[in-house]
């Protein structure tokens, strides 16, 4: 979906960036401005300004800033499209996609109609949950008998549902409407003639709320020992439970305040960690835990602790959630596993042993890892060659899906060591089976052509391009034995030449240029490639990220910071490179040079990626090395120019100076990183 600049500007024209983060963060009047709490770091002092004659806000302690857009996107989660189809919403706007036809500008708008309408109704049927539970003493009991305080109850509009086969009848005179079966509110029995009754009866309620703070289901938990304990809304328009996790709008806040999200089984296991000092819980929805649930959750940190009942049910659910996690596991994240005691869950856990105990725990999780080696470990005797050659098995794929990387390579190390093989080997088995297991194609073509050879998978613990099965004589390029640009008169890499060096042919134009005085050289020089200018780091920043847009996943916070805080046009375009990765995910160059047209990013980018300098084919690791190199060094001159604005303000400020020692902190660190990789 393609949003033209135009609208982009009138829509921040017409909407006031101090309603639109008033909604989640009290603000006061504070001179021309409006102060408040951050809501991306924790503070007990005001520093967050939001100015409405900017229209942008700002926060002095940790540097936050943007507009309404990029407000909803940090804070609540939403993708680009998403934030600005929130907000076009609210001053009545119609988004314009010149990209999809009429029919489907029609279906895209009936949705968003229903969504809407589904959530208005699930409200109504919240706000009357929370009555019934101020009524009931009953629920009110089971409630307070859990620890639970109203403050809390109040925060995660828990609520009741009495008992009565049509109590929400009260609550909507046309219980016939099917908007109620659509929501999941109301069942109907076509066995008994359509009779409509009431999904939850008699149950303590816990509204579920998207990111955004809409309610989009209902879990219910029974009060006494009725089957099942725990009752769900089914999967509806707004409510699909694979992508969903209870709680996460109520501590987006708190994981950012604490570093780390705590994910849990229950809705009560979220509730009374909040009660209990830990508003950073958030809970699976009664299904195993999916790559989209842990993707949402570090679009709001880079550290996730999974928490499980220490039983066997709450090892496979572990075993469910390490599959999830894998792809997402860079070297920048840190995810963990926290397995108690089998006969407790974190509630009972807190309340018997107290929150320190339950802190320690959380500190001593398990690594993603170490759990990796676990899993793959159990049930193998690691004492026999049958054992290990059972565990590299089990290890194979669970390692295959870790994002390639310097924790991917000491896993291998750590798992090699295991099968008493070298790294190297251990890499080579795994490449050669994959290779076996692809699917060969055969081409037929003119007299003497085979099949065309089958690449083999790369070895992560290779920096080498992929072998290829088939021998020299079969095609293959570049031959075994010989480098990439190996030969005279390449535009290869250069980066030297094989052993086998072919004869040298006289005549020629390379001997006319050969002079004297590289006549000891093993070739004669190479012609001068054209003179290109020197491309700046954000240059080449955007050269990597255009073509190799996945490399976004695996970013920081302070590196997006720091590229969309670069000068137009660089930050700009790294900006609208985001919002395209956050919508559908990394895209090749041939489609977002598509989705470049008209846009004022498009002579930068266009630049960039034409012309020979323009080529980033090689080892992905090595790009990402080059990459992870640039930001470093970028970050560092911005550390550098904060410092001298902050050595200025220091006769006026006496907290200047305070800043400026922890920059330095953070540059050194940042210098000895960039001095390694040199």
């Amino acid at each position: 979906m393609t949003i033209p600049q135009s609208f982009i500007q009138e829509l921040l024209a017409r909407v006031d960036v101090v309603d639109i983060v008033g909604r989640y963060v009290p603000l006061k009047k504070g001179g021309a401005n409006f102060m408040g709490l951050c809501p991306f770091h924790g503070e007990k002092s005001p520093s967050f300004s939001v100015s409405p004659a900017k229209q942008f806000y700002h926060c002095f302690g940790c540097g936050k800033n943007g507009n309404a857009i990029s407000f909803l996107m940090e804070h609540a989660g939403m993708g680009f499209v998403e934030a600005v189809q929130d907000l076009a919403q609210q001053v009545g706007l119609q988004v314009p996609d010149d990209d999809i036809s009429p029919q489907e500008k029609e279906r895209a708008a009936a949705a968003r109609q229903k969504q809407a309408t589904l959530t208005d109704v699930l409200e109504k049927a919240a706000d009357a949950y929370r009555r019934h539970l101020r009524e009931s003493q009953r629920a009110i009991g089971y409630f307070k008998g859990r620890g639970v305080s109203g403050t809390v109850a109040k925060r995660y509009g828990l609520g009741y549902a009495p008992e009565g086969w049509r109590s929400l009848a009260s609550v909507f005179p046309q219980y016939d409407d099917p908007l109620l079966e659509e929501s999941g509110l109301v069942i109907v029995n076509d066995e008994d003639g359509g009779k409509r009754y009431d999904r939850f009866r008699d149950r303590v309620m816990f509204p579920i709320r998207n990111v955004k703070g809409e309610c989009i289901g209902f879990g219910g938990r029974v009060l006494g020992d009725d089957k099942p304990k725990y009752l769900n809304s089914p999967e509806t328009p707004v409510f699909h439970k694979g992508r969903e996790l209870y709680g996460l709008f109520e501590a987006r806040t708190a994981i950012r305040e604490h570093g780390y999200a705590l994910v849990t089984e229950g809705y009560m296991d979220v509730v009374a960690l909040a009660q209990l000092g830990f508003p950073n819980a958030v809970a699976t929805l009664g299904t195993a835990c999916t790559p989209e649930h842990v993707q949402k959750l570090l679009r709001f940190t880079e550290s996730v602790v999974f928490s499980f009942d220490g039983d066997a049910a709450g090892r496979r659910a572990a075993r469910k959630a390490l599959d999830g996690a894998l792809p997402h596991a860079t070297d920048t994240r840190s995810i963990k596993f926290l397995f108690l005691p089998a006969e407790h869950d974190p509630d009972s856990f807190i309340r018997a042993n107290g929150t320190d105990a339950f802190a320690r725990h959380v500190s001593e999780a398990v690594p993603l890892s170490r759990f990796l080696v676990e899993s793959a470990s159990d049930g193998c005797d690691l004492a026999t060659a049958e054992g290990r050659a059972h565990m590299a098995s089990n290890a194979r794929p669970l390692w295959t899906a870790l994002p390639d990387g310097v924790l991917k390579r000491q896993v291998l190390s750590d798992l090699a060591d295991l099968t008493q093989l070298k790294a190297q080997d251990l890499a080579d088995l795994w490449g050669q089976a994959t290779s076996r297991e692809a699917p060969r194609s055969s081409h037929s073509g003119h007299p003497g052509a085979g099949s065309a050879p089958a690449r083999q998978a790369p070895a992560a613990y290779d920096h080498e391009p992929p072998s290829w099965d088939a021998p020299p004589d079969a095609g293959a390029w570049p031959p075994q034995g010989e480098p990439a640009g190996g030969y005279p008169g390449s535009y290869g890499n250069g980066s030297g030449y094989g052993n086998n060096r072919p004869a040298f042919r006289k005549g020629g134009d390379w001997k006319s240029n050969w002079k004297k005085k590289d006549k000891d050289s093993p070739w004669p020089p190479q012609p001068r490639l054209p003179h290109t200018p020197t491309a700046s780091r954000a240059d080449h920043a955007a050269r990597l990220l255009l073509s190799h847009m996945a490399f976004l996943e695996e970013l920081t916070h302070d590196d997006h910071t720091t590229l969309c805080a670069q000068p137009a046009p660089h930050g700009p375009l790294f900006s609208w490179l985001e919002a395209q990765f956050h919508e559908h995910g990394p895209l090749a160059w041939a489609v977002l040079r598509e989705s470049l047209r008209e846009h004022e990013c498009e002579a930068l980018a266009v630049k960039v990626m034409t012309g020979s300098h323009a080529q980033t084919e090689g080892a992905m690791q090595e790009l990402r090395l080059e990459l992870r190199d640039l930001l470093n060094r970028m970050q560092i001159e911005d550390i550098e120019a904060q410092q001298k604005l902050l050595m200025l303000q220091a006769a006026d400020d006496p907290t200047a100076l305070e800043r400026y020692r922890a920059l330095e902190q953070k540059r050194r660190v940042l210098l000895g990183v960039a001095a390694k990789a040199a």
